[in-house]
């Protein structure tokens, strides 16, 4: 089995983060495949998408992090057909503090997720808006960083902070951590600023493929997520976009963009290398 575990992670807030991730998730586990969406976010706001209020029992991420004896299937629960939510709540903003002086404080989720490897095909995490502790533990336990974010100049700035520090936990806490690459969230490809701003990712992307940094397999994915008031809706009711509004644009793109994820997993499973992926994914793409 070849399992995807992937951490959502900008450090910028409100650039469509958490609604990635839940659909994401919720688009690939419509695919069949087995899915554990991780809130690592204080807030839970992916939970909340979900229907999932804190307070309602069986733990959360929390206990996972301060007890790393505690299996993942004692405080994760099934929230849809191939499904499996591993909540947020609020305790985890004093992570930092509680785990100050324990040695193995970057890599206990690592740890409890290697106990699951087999339960699942994919692991996406959403991180929190910053770059702590609670980011840093998903950094260590996965391969793959994607980065939603939005096509605008402050964004593009930031962008190149994050790639700092994902370089910097690949050098010294997680080799195999990389970047595949951003999805742009309610996005407008008619303004010609939007395009200057994709346009300046992809040829910082295209220079640094072949290289031996962690941005080296990275893209743009496609479709872009386009703006959409039904993404934005469909948390208050605890439904993801699949469910609230199926054939609206903003389902159609996470639709198709589940589908590439997919698709890409099917290629490493059948032993393609990650370049040879980067290749055929970068030529379905520009189709889209």
């Amino acid at each position: 089995m070849f399992q995807r575990t992937i951490a959502l992670m900008n450090q910028k807030g409100g650039v469509g983060k958490t609604t990635t991730a839940v659909n994401l998730a919720a688009g690939v586990a419509a695919l069949g495949r087995r899915v554990l969406l991780v809130d690592m976010d204080p807030q839970g706001h992916a939970s909340l998408h979900l229907g999932h209020e804190q307070g309602q029992g069986q733990g959360s991420v929390y206990d996972v992090l301060m007890d790393p004896g505690t299996p993942i299937g004692r405080v994760a629960r099934v929230v849809r057909p191939n499904l499996t939510l591993l909540p947020g709540e609020t305790d985890m903003a004093g992570v930092e503090s509680d785990l100050a002086g324990a040695p193995d404080r970057l890599t206990r989720l690592r740890s409890a997720l290697q106990s699951a490897r087999e339960q699942f095909d994919f692991v996406l995490i959403d991180c929190p808006p910053s770059l702590g502790l609670l980011t840093l533990n998903a950094l260590a336990a996965v391969r793959e960083v994607l980065i939603p974010m939005q096509a605008h100049f402050l964004a593009l700035q930031g962008l190149g902070k994050l790639l700092e520090t994902v370089g910097l936990v690949n050098q010294s806490i997680n080799k195999e951590l990389g970047v595949s690459g951003v999805v742009l969230c309610a996005h407008d490809g008619v303004t010609s600023h939007a395009r200057e701003v994709v346009a300046d990712i992809e040829q910082f992307f295209a220079s640094a493929r072949g290289g031996e940094g962690a941005c080296r397999f990275a893209r743009v994915y496609r479709p872009a997520v386009r703006r959409n008031i039904k993404l934005a809706e469909c948390p208050s009711f605890g439904k993801h976009i699949f469910e609230y509004a199926p054939w609206c644009p903003g389902a159609m793109d996470y639709r198709a963009l589940a589908e590439v994820l997919v698709a890409e997993q099917d290629m490493m499973r059948a032993g393609k290398g990650l370049g040879e992926v980067v290749s055929v994914a970068g030529r379905a793409g520009a189709l889209l």
